[in-house]
Order: structure tokens, then C-alpha cells, then sequence
């Protein structure tokens, strides 16, 4: 018989599981099914706990319920019903409520319930047949009903966001759209994520039901005007819009109602980092280990114009757990980096993973030195190739750059059996035409823009940017590498082991890691974390490692910032009491600063 502390524990796994991980529209209509089958009430349970926060909301305000103004946003399926079972409930607490219908329709026992409840409803459609309600009526009077319900919604003191639910595909059409222009956003994201933002009273509060409409669900794209909310209360399990960027910045603080769905098996489409994930990348030491088992890195890079790269680089390495530093460098580097880490061995050898290209400028570049860099890279690379214009049986690797590689066998080189590399900045147009997953990419998304169009992608900056998570995926189809894209929620995407792709995110660090030389310091970790695998990065290791890098890179920056604000937060799970977290904006970073917090960090994941 299994025993209370058993369920508790069991109960606990699965809330973590909830909480960290997306599933796609598909997924969670086909984890609804057999509970809709049954007659479970998930409309009223959504619909209560979305009233519940929306009047925590009022009073976090200081705004009496009895005394409140409640708009409602009400789309014609089973998200405006949730809206409007949630809006009866706040009228007859005693809030003042007015539905706005933005389609024809509206659910049919919802509705009544909300009309029992004494709520109002503004119907904008001519069209519509709702009972009880005008129709038919003219253009110029639709007009008046429009600009009448903008204002309504503008001066709320709350504004419950349900008309569209995860029924929509694409960008919001005719009278959603003209309210989504009206009262939120077109494209562009908020200057920061709406739960940071202090509002005054002439702004309403926003709580979207469910996802906020206009939001690209399944990809965590902003295709149009959308509506950014303060809160989300998002039923059953997470959608990807709560966790992709740029999406995930207008869904706020995010509340999961736990509708107890079977996700034993379904597989996720985005899975968040966690301490308990990171953690596994961290090797403690062993007591027979010797400075080279417990991994050696080797860092090709800085530069004459840019030294200190090499030297923020290889002090993360060397802070992060690894039990020796490798550099090679242009003389001036090399002397700094000594300077900074007398325990630095300058020269090649034998390593168990690689960091090439930060602060080495690109081809372009006017600089005395860097073609021998570049040259050093461009030869370690060649090996990793495993496409076929550099794999021939006639193919020499140079033996000098095999051995720096940590590569002492025959001539004939597996890139698979290559150590792990992280390639950054000014070794990305470097990268062969195919790599194995091992070799890990770094790139911000101007950098991934200029390697896909190198690919033959016709693709800018803003468009990584506004799909972050497509180009994403399509670099590392493209080259087979782990892709990790860096911004305030980084997207990392490689191979799951089974022949298919697995996309992580990493949002912890606070805006304050927007600095010169972060990159640098996520480089260095990257490469350390990569050393002390023992070799164990076939299948999906180095898409954990690097994602593991990014996230202790955050943790790092939000210690040395004293910040707790993040990119990302998991949601809290509705009726699951948790410690109140605080808010601490914190202060001014430089990329030293993180380089000197990372012991503190692992220290923190390790506790």
C-alpha cells in the first residue's frame, strides 16, 4: 500500500514536472478529453479560481470589490464562458460588471449565469445572436458601440481578457483586433514584462483567461496586436506562450490551475531549467581525482583590440568547477590572463572541451594577429565537420590541432569522439557546414541572423527576434550543433537522444546581465560545464549542459546584482501555498561581478 509520504512525494514530482514544463494546444485538448468525458466541471473550476485572483488583484490595488469597475472581454467559445462564470461570481461579490461580446455569440449557460449574477453585456457585432440581445443594428451605431466599449475598458479598474482563449491560430481579426490595438499592443514588446511595471489608476489591471489573446500559443510569437496582462490564470497546464519569448514578457505573473491532468508520458514542447536539472551538470570532486579528471579547459580566445574576453573567459572556467585552464592567445591577452589567473597554462594540450571565438573579432575585421586566431579556430573546427565535403576518406586532420584536442588516436578523426565545444561570437562564421551535437553555439540573435543568412537563410535580426524559437530550431537543423540563444529568456534547442529535437529555456538572470562581457562569462561556464562530463555527451547531455550553463550564468548575475527579478518565474499552482517571494530590483553589474559570484552559485545549487 503506498504510503502518505509516498503520495506527498509523488504529488510534489508531478507539481514540479507542471510547473517547469509546455504542451502544445493539441496535447492539452487531448488531456481535457477524458475529463470532459466524465463530467468533470473544469469550465466553474477555472472559472472560480480566475475570480479569486482577480480579486486578489482589486485588493493588492487597495480597490474595494463593491466599488470596482469589471470589464469583461468576452469571446464566443469556451474562454469567454470561463470569463463570464468568472465575471458572475465577481458581480455578485459586488463588483459593477459589463461583458463586452466580440463575436456573434457567447456561451449559452455561461451567459445565463452572468445575466442571473446582475452583470451588463455591450454587444459589438450587428450580426451576433445572443439572447435577450440587439441585433441587426447599423454601421454608424456599431461604430458608437465600439468606441463606447474602448472606453468602458479603458477606465476599468480591472479588465478580464478572455476573448480568445487556444482556439486562435495567427495574428486577431476584425473587432478582437480593433480592441487589441485599442487597449494594448501592436507587435512591439512592453518595455518590461507587465508584473515589474508599477501602474497607476488610469491604466487598467489586466487578467488574461487562460493565455492573453493575440499571442501566438503554440509558439510564443506576438503576430499582431495583442493585449499584455499583469496576471495570467492559465488552466490545466502550461502553454508555450508562458514560456517562449517574446510572448512569454505579456503573460505577467502566471497562475497554474492544476486540473490533475495524466501528463505521465505526453512529451513537452518547452521544458524550463530547474535547480534539480542544473544541479546534474555540476561533477563534485572525486577523492582519487587529479587536476586533469576533473577537467581541462581550453580557450582560444581574446584578442589584441580585445583582451579582456580571453580573460573573463577563462577566470568563469576556472571558477566553475574544473581543475585546469588552457589558453591560447595573442601575447597581450596571454599576459592578462595570467595576471587574472596565475594558474593558467598557456599553450595547447590536452583538453576535454573547447571555447573558441569570444573577443576574436569576425573576418571582416582590421586587426594585426587575428588571422593566426582565426586560422587556429578554423583548423580545430574542420574536425568536427561531419558533412561530407570534409569527411573523405582522403581528408588529413592536422595532427598538431588533433592533439590540442585532446585527440591522440589515428589519423582518421570521429568528430563524435571530439571533446565538447562551445563556439561563440567571432567563431561563428567559422562553423562547418554540419557538426555533431557536442559543439555548442552561443549565439545573440543579431549573431544567429548573420550564420543563417551565411546558411542561406533570407533572414534579419527583428525577425530572430520576433521567432526566436524558429530560427532557433532551424539552426540546429540546419547544422546539427546545440543552438543556445541568448536573451532575458534563453532558448536552447539540440538533440533529445532519439533522434528527434528537445527545446529548454533558462530565464534567470535579472536585466541587470545586459552588460559587456556577460557573453564572455556564459562562454567560460559553458566550457567548464562541458569538461567535467567525462565525456558523456552523446544524446541529449550537451542540450542539458548548456542549457545548465545558462542557467547558473543567471544565478551567478542575480547574486552579484543582490536582484530577484528574472526573465522568467514559475507560475505559482493555484491553491498551493508558497513563500511570497521578494522583489528586489538590485543594482548595477559588470561581467567581473558574475565572474566572482559564481562560486556562490553553485554553492546555492549544491545546498
Amino acid at each position: 500500500m503506498e504510503s502518505t509520504v509516498e503520495r506527498g512525494a509523488e504529488d510534489s514530482g508531478r507539481l514540479a514536472t507542471l510547473v517547469h514544463t509546455a504542451y502544445d494546444v493539441r496535447t492539452i485538448q487531448a488531456l481535457e478529453r477524458p475529463l470532459l468525458e466524465r463530467g468533470v466541471p473544469l469550465m466553474r473550476k477555472a472559472a472560480g479560481a480566475a475570480a479569486l485572483i482577480a480579486s486578489h488583484m482589486l485588493a493588492q490595488a487597495g480597490l474595494d470589490i463593491g466599488e470596482s469597475q469589471v470589464v469583461l472581454l468576452a469571446g464566443a467559445g469556451d474562454n469567454g464562458g470561463d470569463g463570464l462564470y468568472a465575471a458572475a461570481e465577481l458581480a455578485r461579490n459586488g463588483a459593477i460588471v459589463t461583458a463586452i461580446a466580440v463575436g456573434r455569440s457567447l456561451h449559452g449557460e455561461a451567459f445565463t449565469a452572468f445575466v442571473q449574477a446582475g452583470g451588463k453585456i455591450l454587444v459589438l457585432d450587428p450580426q451576433s445572436d445572443i439572447p435577450g440581445c440587439a441585433s441587426g443594428f447599423s454601421a454608424g451605431e456599431a461604430g458608437e458601440r465600439l468606441r463606447t466599449a474602448i472606453t468602458l475598458a479603458s477606465q476599468a479598474d480591472l479588465l478580464l481578457d478572455a476573448m480568445t482563449g487556444i482556439g486562435i491560430q495567427g495574428a486577431l481579426r476584425g473587432i478582437p483586433s480593433t480592441l487589441a490595438k485599442s487597449l494594448g499592443l501592436e507587435g512591439e514588446l512592453p518595455a518590461i514584462p507587465n508584473s515589474q511595471q508599477d501602474y497607476d489608476r488610469d491604466t487598467p489591471l489586466v487578467l488574461a483567461i487562460d493565455t492573453p489573446s493575440g499571442v501566438g500559443v503554440d509558439d510564443g510569437t506576438l503576430p499582431g496586436p495583442y493585449i499584455p496582462a499583469d496576471a495570467t490564470v492559465m488552466f490545466g497546464a502550461m502553454k508555450p506562450c508562458a514560456m517562449l519569448p517574446p510572448a512569454t514578457y505579456a503573460c505577467g505573473a502566471v497562475t497554474l490551475v492544476d486540473f490533475n491532468f495524466d501528463i505521465a508520458g505526453q512529451q513537452p514542447a518547452i521544458e524550463a531549467v530547474d535547480d534539480d536539472l542544473a544541479r546534474q551538470a555540476i561533477r563534485l570532486p572525486h577523492l582519487d581525482d587529479a587536476k586533469y579528471s576533473r577537467g581541462v579547459v581550453g580557450l582560444i580566445t581574446g584578442s589584441t583590440r580585445f583582451p579582456g574576453a580571453g580573460v573573463l573567459g577563462a577566470t568563469a572556467a576556472a571558477r566553475t568547477n574544473t581543475g585546469m585552464i588552457r589558453y591560447m592567445g595573442p601575447q597581450r591577452a596571454q599576459d592578462m590572463v595570467l595576471r587574472a589567473l596565475p594558474e593558467a597554462v598557456i599553450g595547447k594540450g590536452r583538453v576535454q572541451s573547447w571555447v573558441v571565438g569570444s573577443g576574436v573579432p569576425t573576418a571582416n575585421a582590421d586587426e594585426t594577429g587575428i588571422d593566426v586566431q582565426r586560422s587556429a579556430i578554423a583548423a580545430l573546427l574542420a574536425h568536427y565537420s561531419t558533412s561530407d565535403e570534409l569527411n573523405g576518406d582522403d581528408t588529413e586532420p592536422n595532427t598538431d590541432i588533433a592533439t590540442a584536442a585532446g585527440h591522440n588516436g589515428p589519423s582518421t578523426i570521429e568528430a563524435y569522439d571530439m571533446p565538447a565545444l562551445c563556439v561563440d561570437a567571432g567563431a561563428l562564421d567559422l562553423l562547418p557546414t554540419h557538426v555533431p551535437p557536442q559543439v555548442v553555439i552561443t549565439p545573440h540573435a543579431g549573431e544567429l541572423a548573420d550564420l543563417l543568412t551565411d546558411l542561406g537563410e533570407d533572414i534579419d535580426r527583428a525577425q530572430v527576434q520576433a521567432e526566436p524559437w524558429r530560427w532557433a530550431q532551424r539552426a540546429h537543423e540546419i547544422t546539427g550543433a546545440t543552438v543556445l540563444l541568448k536573451g532575458a529568456v534563453t532558448i536552447v534547442v539540440g538533440d533529445d537522444g532519439d533522434g528527434g529535437t528537445r527545446t529548454l529555456i533558462s530565464g534567470s538572470a535579472p536585466a541587470w546581465l545586459a552588460t559587456a562581457g556577460s557573453g564572455d562569462v556564459l562562454a567560460g561556464i559553458m566550457g567548464a560545464l562541458l569538461a567535467q562530463q567525462d565525456g558523456l555527451l552523446q544524446k541529449d547531455a550537451a542540450l542539458k549542459v548548456a542549457a545548465s550553463a545558462a542557467y547558473l550564468h543567471g544565478l551567478a548575475a542575480g547574486i552579484a546584482a543582490d536582484s530577484d527579478q528574472q526573465g522568467w518565474h514559475q507560475p505559482q499552482v493555484f491553491g498551493n501555498p508558497q513563500a511570497a517571494t521578494e522583489d528586489n530590483v538590485g543594482h548595477p553589474i559588470i561581467a567581473s561581478d558574475v565572474v566572482r559570484a559564481i562560486d556562490a552559485a553553485i554553492e546555492e545549487l549544491l545546498s
